[in-house]
Formats: C-alpha cells, sequence, structure tokens
C-alpha cells in the first residue's frame, strides 16, 4: 500500500510539473486569452480600452520625428444641456469639438486623460478605407471592381471567391459570419480568441466558406470583410497596413502620438478594430475628411474617394442607416454628414456644413440597448448646431 501510494505520488508529482512547464510555455498565450475574456468586464473595460497593448501583441505605426500638426484654440463651446447626462449614461471616455478646425471642447471622463491611447473598434474600418483610396488614385489598386482574389489568391475557393473590392467595402460580400459579441461561440468572438493565441487573420479568413447571398446582393455588417481589404491592400502593395499608414497618413498629418495596431501571431495588423490613438488624433483624422481629405495644404486623400465614400452606396434596407465604403451615413443625414463608428461608443462624427467635427470615446456596455445609437447622432448633432 506504501508503495502504491508513493508511485501515485509520483505521478501526481510529475503531472504537477508538466503543467506547470506547459504553463509556463504558454504563459503570453493564456494572458491574452484571459485578457479576451475578461476584456469586457464592467470592472476592467475602461482601464482595458486604455491599454490594450499590455494584454494583446502590437505594433507601433511610427509617426517619425516630424512637428506636430497643432491644433489652433477656438473660443471655449458652450455645450448643449443634455452633453452632460449623455456622457454619464454612456460612460463617455473623452469628448474632442472642433469647429472650423479650431479645438473648442476637450474633456476626459472616468479616470482616463488626454495621452490615453483608446482603442478605436470598427472606427479603424475607416482609415483602411482612406488607404484603398489613396492606392486607387496611384494605380496600384486598378479598380475596385476587381476579384478580391486578384490580390489576395489564398481567398480563391473560399467564401470570398467572387467578391469584388466594391462589395467588400460596402459589407455586401454575401459572407456568413456572426458579429454577435455577446455570445462566446459566434465568429468574431472566435476570430478574437485567433488574435489571443497568436493565430492567423489571413487563414481565419481563407477559411471561411459559407455566402447567405451574392455579392453585392444583401447588406450585412460583417467585421471580417474589412480584413479581407487588408489581405487586398497587403498583397497589392507587399507591405504591411502599419507602415503604409505611418507613411501615407499618420506622418504626412503630424499626428500627435505615435499609433499602434493590436496584431495577430504573424504580426498582422487587426485593421478591423486593433488600431488605437488619442481621442485629438481621432479628430484630425475627421478634420482632414471634413476638408475633402486636405490637411494643412496637402492632399491626404483623394478629394474624390473622400466623396465617393461617404455616401451611402450599399444595399441597405430602405430607411435604415446607410452605408459607403466603410462609413456610416444617418438615415435622415443631411449632405455632408457621415461618421466613423465602433462598438461600446467610439464615433468620429463629421458635419460639413456647421464645420464641426467630434471624436467621442466611451467604454458604454449598453451600446446595442435601443436607442444608444440614436441618442448618440442626437447628441452630436445639438453640439453641431449649438456652437
Amino acid at each position: 500500500m506504501r508503495g502504491l501510494l508513493k508511485w501515485i505520488g509520483r505521478i501526481v508529482l510529475v503531472l504537477v510539473l508538466a503543467a506547470v512547464a506547459v504553463g509556463l510555455w504558454k504563459r503570453e498565450e493564456i494572458t491574452r486569452l484571459l485578457a479576451v475574456n475578461s476584456l469586457f468586464s464592467e470592472e476592467k473595460i475602461i482601464t482595458n480600452f486604455s491599454n490594450m497593448d499590455a494584454a494583446f501583441l502590437s505594433v507601433p505605426v511610427p509617426r517619425g520625428d516630424g512637428p506636430v500638426s497643432a491644433l489652433p484654440e477656438g473660443p471655449a463651446a458652450d455645450l448643449p444641456p443634455q452633453v452632460a447626462p449623455w456622457i454619464a449614461d454612456h460612460a463617455v471616455t473623452a469628448l474632442v469639438v472642433l469647429k472650423d478646425g479650431a479645438l473648442v471642447h476637450e474633456s476626459y471622463h472616468l479616470g482616463t486623460g488626454p495621452e490615453d491611447r483608446r482603442i478605436s473598434w470598427s472606427v479603424a474600418k475607416s482609415y483602411l478605407s482612406a488607404l484603398i483610396g489613396q492606392l486607387l488614385a496611384d494605380g496600384t489598386i486598378a479598380s475596385i471592381d476587381d476579384p478580391v482574389t486578384q490580390y489576395a489568391p489564398a481567398l480563391v475557393g473560399g467564401a470570398y471567391d467572387g467578391a469584388s473590392v466594391r462589395h467588400v467595402l460596402n459589407m455586401a460580400s454575401g459572407v456568413v459570419f456572426d458579429e454577435d459579441y455577446l455570445d462566446p461561440q459566434s465568429d468574431i468572438n472566435r476570430m478574437g480568441r485567433v488574435l489571443a493565441l497568436g493565430g492567423e487573420m489571413d487563414g481565419f479568413a481563407a477559411d471561411l466558406s459559407e455566402t447567405f447571398a451574392a455579392p453585392g446582393a444583401q447588406w450585412q455588417y460583417v467585421s471580417i470583410d474589412t480584413h479581407v481589404l487588408s489581405m487586398v491592400v497587403r498583397g497589392a502593395t507587399g507591405r504591411s497596413i502599419a507602415d503604409l499608414l505611418s507613411d501615407r497618413i499618420v506622418r504626412p498629418m503630424g499626428l500627435e502620438a505615435e499609433p499602434y495596431y493590436l496584431t495577430d501571431g504573424v504580426g498582422t495588423a487587426f485593421v478591423l478594430g486593433g488600431l488605437n490613438l488619442i481621442a485629438r488624433d481621432y479628430a484630425r483624422f475627421g478634420q482632414m475628411y471634413l476638408q475633402n481629405g486636405r490637411w494643412n495644404g496637402q492632399q491626404i486623400v483623394p478629394a474624390d474617394w473622400v466623396a465617393a465614400s461617404t455616401v451611402p452606396s450599399a444595399p441597405t434596407a430602405p430607411g435604415a442607416i446607410g452605408y459607403g465604403y466603410q462609413w456610416w451615413i444617418p438615415a435622415d443625414a443631411p449632405e455632408g454628414e457621415f461618421m466613423a463608428r465602433g462598438v461600446y461608443g467610439q464615433y468620429i462624427y463629421i458635419n460639413r456644413a456647421r464645420g464641426v467635427v467630434i471624436a467621442s470615446n466611451a467604454a458604454h456596455r449598453g451600446f446595442r440597448a435601443d436607442g444608444a445609437s440614436a441618442r448618440n447622432i442626437a447628441v452630436f448633432r445639438a453640439i453641431a448646431n449649438g456652437i
């Protein structure tokens, strides 16, 4: 009996040591997986959204050593009375307002500050759209009616075979992809685990095989479409998205703080939601779009692309919010009103007629509640009309 217990004790010791060894070997992957599982928890979400590089792989988007493009300061704006309760109810962490290119309001909340580089979530999609407009202008991408497989041959034979760049820009690929953030087994959360465990996003996209409609026939918001656009861009240029964004947008615009992308295990940027910037730099990007792609006298994004990408061209349902080329357009938008939008309350709102840009960040766990998005837009319009 004593010998048996001794043998069992040795087996248990070996198993414990093996578990410890695996834990040490996979410590980074386990840490990232735990971070994914608690990313949106009530007690951690605010800190997480300002420190995403602490839990995930990331790559800088170099701003270089050029001068910062200053935001002139205008007279402080008197914001309408509904703004304060909206900030409290929607867990807003940053609010930056520009009027005619001048900074007229800047505030930070819930313990955050101006130097926090905040996660963009799907606001990042609009940055990739800007790159595509530039590549079309210089002929690197010949046409948005080219098939995505022309630039990303890994997609041949999968769900994206037959879709054009235009279809994917419009979120009309027809590819089956479950975007439910609240379902642990949804495609978006499975993709998050691929990211956390150091997998490859390209392989995840190439492995998708189901479609629900022919390309271009029906609009459905499918975040993996944006990753496919990054495969097109990387295939056309042979360069990383981080390098391209640095050379074509970040450096020319003289952003204030160096952005970074979250990446997968091989360093591929998480373009559909992994860009992190300070709030003032989100506002700078919005101001450049308000100015038809110009910044400090330089045409950063072609004006015709700005115009084409920020009007509703996707086959959305009648009366519903419109969608362009990775930009949102409210259903009742006047000319020149459009926005970049991300989950949990991230926005760049542009109102060209009023000369107003609003960048807001939030950690709003109730962002999917009925009326939450409409209230955001109503507050932005109230600010634009009141200053």
